[in-house]
């Protein structure tokens, strides 16, 4: 576990969610705080002793991250869609995909009505949500309905005088004015739904005014029952007037949000990932700000070259200001999608609010970790300055690529990616292969695939008007191995024509770091080290990398070897096999008299078995 106890001290007293990670930076608990900063410290006091499970979970805690938000409502529904998201292990997961309800009303029929709902249609309908409490969803409903007497069917009343319905029972005792028999003015009618329209929107605060003037004629009259009833209900009505930017259901589109914050000779910019209508991510980025560029200096600069390496571009992307030539960024952002993109720049509403949520992230983080990240930037320099003069480089290596492949006896190999940009991994340039061509484990032959594919994608793009992050070459590649390795990366790269020093990463017989092989010598490093340390931390994050892909293929794939697609062997005969000779190597040889001997086996089996593996061999 890291020593967090730096980060721990400087946690706000602001509600907001908290992200716990594990050494592999997988999500394993999202939880909500109203106060994040006594929140998350009690799990590394007392309370991450209260339990069997709440102490597995600390136990495996490696670091974490938080998100502020404006109210415990919105950090509420966050923790939902990050856990529906993430499932992470710890927390409690729904296997049902049921949603938190949304007040619609139905401003697309002539005699709109209000309705509760789980699901948003493209149908011009007005939604606000969603709301966590559902009760509080029913009682507002059924509180509109005693106030504004509108119709609750599902008549079709758009040519209404045409039609000749009979009233409902609603109508009869007063609970609906009768649109159905036209006995409504629809300005009056839409003058109703107007009111609760505003009260949903935030606009104003008649409707409550009209309980509290309820409550107290109640209360006047000795009637405490009615009066605690509107009690209740002016509370559940202000419970839904708390804003709920988490989750935008007013559109469904695709959307970045962009804030940054100063610091003293930096920025940090901020972006948040909406898809689908739920923040899905976030990312943060440190930029040097020597001679304290404008903000739109600073967003032009960041986005241009966030966006050129980017897998994904969304349909809108909104910032606190424009952007220095956001219409040519527009423009390009378009070209690169092949549809519309937006800059937007709110000054009111729900995006105006969101964009105020990632502002104040973006502040506390430069506020608490500004002066972290700059002594991170100065440490990372000395260690790439010392592996630039351990291996007589050339080019400082900004940039550096590393490769690995993990297999289990030769199944499902696959090549992993990481990049590191000046010292710090850059996450959104990692990328996975599958392996596709080679078969078994023959590590040569996958790296070579994968640096082909890689360095072929890249040329492409370079020529094209295409870019994504692979159009990026590195200053230094970093293969996870020897001079086998080493050797093979720069035969790929001599086929393209491309000159990019390459290293391999060695480790020791306690798995360690051992050191770099550079042109065919082995420099050792000392352990205490800048640079060692540089390369440890790249070597074990590659490493890591490929195993997580891995383990998640071998998850969705169940368990797979060579003795797939044999004749007459199926899941109990694998299973069996594996048990009793406890190794692929020895499943291919042993003779028929012993494969025929395990449980389950018989003649016919073993010797499809045997012959399989013996004409491999010929």
């Amino acid at each position: 576990m890291k020593d967090l106890r730096e980060k721990l001290y400087k946690l706000p007293d602001k509600p907001g969610v908290y992200i716990m990670k594990n050494e592999l930076d997988d999500i394993i608990y999202v939880g909500k705080a109203k106060s994040l900063r006594k929140r998350v410290r009690q799990y590394f006091g007392s309370y991450g002793k209260s339990s069997i499970k709440v102490a597995n979970m600390v136990s495996k805690i490696n670091d974490f991250e938080y998100i502020i938000v404006e109210n415990e409502v919105e950090s509420l529904v966050l923790e939902s869609n990050l856990i529906k998201n993430n499932l992470p292990k710890y927390n409690i997961l729904l296997r049902d995909d049921k949603q938190y309800p949304y007040i619609k009303v139905t401003t697309n029929e002539r005699y709109p009505r209000v309705l509760k709902t789980r699901r948003i249609d493209k149908d011009k309908a007005k939604y606000f949500g969603p709301y966590p409490d559902v009760f509080a969803v029913n009682d507002s409903i059924d509180t509109f309905e005693k106030l504004y007497p509108l119709r609750t069917c599902n008549l079709n009343l758009e040519n209404v005088e045409e039609k000749n319905y009979r009233p409902c029972l609603n109508y009869h005792i007063g609970k609906c004015v009768g649109p159905c028999i036209g006995n409504v003015d629809d300005y009056k009618y839409n003058e109703m739904v107007k009111e609760i329209l505003n009260f949903l929107s935030s606009s104003n605060d008649n409707l409550v005014k009209k309980l509290n003037s309820k409550m107290i004629e109640y209360s006047k009259n000795l009637e405490y029952e009615s009066a605690a009833d509107m009690r209740d209900r002016i509370k559940n009505l202000e419970y839904l007037k708390e804003r709920q930017l988490i989750s935008d259901p007013q559109s469904r589109d695709d959307k970045d949000i962009i804030a940054l914050a100063k610091g003293v000779d930096e920025a940090l910019v901020q972006i948040f990932f909406f898809r689908n209508g739920k923040i899905i991510g976030r990312e943060h980025y440190l930029i040097k700000d020597y001679y304290n560029e404008s903000y739109g200096e600073i967003l032009s600069s960041f986005m241009k070259q966030f966006y050129i390496g980017a897998s994904y571009i969304p349909k809108e992307i909104i910032t606190e200001e424009l952007p220095i030539d956001s219409e040519t960024i527009e423009k390009w952002l378009t070209e690169k999608k092949g549809n519309k993109v937006s800059i937007t720049m709110p000054v009111k509403g729900d995006k105006k609010e969101l964009v105020r949520m990632v502002k104040r992230n973006a502040i506390d983080m430069i506020d608490k970790y500004g002066d972290r990240y700059s002594k991170r930037i100065e440490v990372n320099k000395v260690a790439l300055e010392e592996i630039k003069d351990l291996l007589h480089l050339k080019q400082f290596p900004h940039r550096i690529e590393a490769y690995d492949i993990s297999n289990i006896s030769g199944v499902e190999s696959v090549g992993s990616m990481v990049v590191f940009e000046d010292g710090d991994a850059k996450k959104s340039d990692y990328r996975k292969f599958r392996i596709k061509t080679v078969l078994g484990s023959d590590d040569y032959g996958s790296h070579r695939e994968v640096l082909t594919r890689r360095f072929r994608r890249g040329i492409n793009e370079k020529k094209s008007s295409t870019k994504s992050s692979f159009s990026n070459f590195p200053d230094l590649i970093m293969m996870d191995g020897g001079k086998g390795q080493v050797n093979v990366a720069k035969e790929v790269l001599s086929k393209f024509g491309i000159d990019i020093p390459v290293c391999g990463l060695v480790k020791d017989d306690f798995h360690t770091t051992r050191g770099i092989i550079y042109d065919n010598v082995e420099y050792g490093i000392p352990i205490d080290s800048r640079g060692y340390k540089m390369v440890y931390k790249i070597q074990e994050e590659v490493h890591r990398f490929a195993i997580n892909y891995h383990r998640n293929l071998r998850s969705k794939t169940m368990f797979k070897s060579e003795l797939d697609d044999i004749d007459m062997i199926g899941p109990k005969r694998k299973r069996n096999l594996l048990k009793h000779f406890k190794s692929i190597e020895k499943i291919k040889n042993a003779t028929i008299e012993e494969l025929k001997s395990v449980d389950s086996m018989n003649l016919a089996s073993a010797t499809s078995l045997y012959n399989h593996f013996n004409k491999e061999k010929k």
